[in-house]
């Protein structure tokens, strides 16, 4: 009972930490958020952090794996409500592209996060997008609707292409006027996988 009771604390001391983080990352950014600010904010101390995240870089991992895995999560919710798969794909992939015009988003997971934590593509957090393209893909070759091509490859490149679509756009001066260019831009080369060049 105490061990379990222990673990529940664990958690959520955890989360109050992650909480605070993404508060004070989002507002000051990652560099200038105060360790002792935040961990006050959680009612914790900053060895509850060094405990829970190694330090600071870590809290940030986490912050950036719970808000990517969220993104991922809308993206399949929106390329799911399309009609097909092929419109699901492009919807998904479109909709990640765009969520790098919100503030959290494009502060602590598109700047301060491949600033602080290196090639966003080897973050765990990206293999939710990436299966979930994958199987689509899979599902499209197999009926025909894409080129033969393979699966892993073709979901790795619409992948990337997304990523580094959403991170040109955050880097932007003018975000919102680079939207739709790497909208459009991405919507042309996922059509290269068309088996057929007419349908869209």
């Amino acid at each position: 009972m105490a061990a379990k009771k222990r673990a529940e604390t664990m958690a959520e001391n955890r989360e109050k930490l992650i909480a605070a983080a993404r508060k004070a990352f989002a507002q000051k950014g990652f560099a200038a958020a105060s360790m002792d600010e935040l961990t006050a904010e959680a009612g914790l101390t900053r060895g509850a952090l060094y405990h829970n995240f190694g330090d600071k870089r870590g809290l940030l991992a986490a912050v950036v794996n719970q808000i990517d895995g969220e993104m991922a999560a809308r993206a399949r919710a929106i390329g799911a409500c399309q009609g097909d798969p092929w419109e699901g794909l492009l919807a998904g992939a479109e909709a990640y592209i765009e969520m790098a015009l919100e503030p959290e988003v494009q502060r602590i997971v598109l700047l301060d996060g491949p600033a602080f934590l290196g090639d966003p593509s080897q973050w765990p957090s990206q293999n939710q997008c990436l299966v979930a393209t994958q199987e689509l893909v899979e599902t499209l070759v197999a009926s025909g609707f894409l080129k033969p091509v393979d699966p892993e490859a073709a979901a790795r490149l619409l992948s990337g292409t997304a990523l580094n679509a959403a991170l040109w756009i955050a880097a932007s001066d003018q975000p919102a006027d680079i939207l739709p260019k790497a909208v459009a831009a991405f919507r042309v080369l996922a059509t290269g996988l068309l088996a057929s060049p007419g349908v869209k």
